[in-house]
């Protein structure tokens, strides 16, 4: 079975860090793109950052850049996203998938809550 499995949320105040991972199975990491998407309460999801299927490009939203980094390990079939400074509004259910998301692999996410 083809799934990825996000982890690593939780509850953090402002200015806190958080690493979120993506743990891959039935699926080639460095065969695809990744992006880690994030949806906050009553908006759509959208991306928050991506990194190419080597590895040697990535590309981060303007709400984000300079704070997340995304990585991958594809000895652990693993994609990261390091969250720094985190801010409420970064507050959102985050997935990882493939760039561009294909359907069938929407994970359950992880739920990342910032208070102010």
């Amino acid at each position: 079975e083809v799934q990825l499995v996000e982890s690593g949320g939780g509850l953090v105040q402002a200015g806190g860090s958080l690493k979120l991972s993506c743990a891959a199975s039935g699926f080639i990491f460095n065969e695809y793109a990744i992006a880690w998407f994030r949806q906050a309460p009553g908006k759509e999801r959208e991306a928050v950052s991506t990194i190419s299927s080597d590895g040697g490009i990535t590309q981060y939203a303007d709400s984000v850049k300079g704070r997340f980094t995304i990585s991958t390990d594809n000895a652990k079939n693993t994609a990261y996203l390091q969250m720094n400074n985190l801010e409420p509004e970064d507050t959102g259910v985050y997935y990882c998938n493939a760039a561009p998301p294909i359907r069938h692999l929407w994970g359950q996410g992880s739920q990342v809550t910032v208070s102010s």
